[in-house]
């Protein structure tokens, strides 16, 4: 298991892309926008292999309980396979662990879910 990514909430999304990409010298990706939602994101990748995803949305708003709210957004875990992703995501279900995303492949391709650990941080469980 690796730490596949980490994701930021931003305010201002091409702000931010421009300052990883001018400062610590990452290359991203095209913007990814979900027209249904209003969600888009840019993935910034370093020389090490780390991903950073920078994520906006312009109806954002800090919602109680769900762990959303400007700055870091989440850790994602990748398992490895789509199997990993379902038996992780029902040991935490049934170890009484919030699941906030089910299961699902997602816009941008990645099958994925959503769990908060014991202190309501997000963590994305990737396949």
């Amino acid at each position: 298991m690796k730490i596949g990514h980490i994701a930021i909430w931003t305010k201002d999304l091409e702000a931010m892309r421009e300052f990883y990409i001018r400062y610590f010298g990452g290359n991203s990706n095209e913007k990814y926008k979900n027209q249904v939602t209003g969600f888009e994101s840019y993935f910034i990748s370093f020389e090490s292999g780390a991903k950073l995803e920078l994520m906006h949305k312009e109806s954002f708003l800090k919602q109680s309980g769900t762990g959303d709210c400007y700055g870091i957004a989440h850790i994602a875990f990748t398992l490895g396979s789509k199997e990993a992703v379902l038996s992780l995501t029902e040991t935490l279900r049934s170890d009484g662990l919030a699941i906030v995303g089910e299961p699902r492949t997602s816009g941008d391709g990645y099958f994925e879910s959503v769990v908060l650990d014991i202190e309501g941080n997000r963590i994305e469980l990737l396949a």
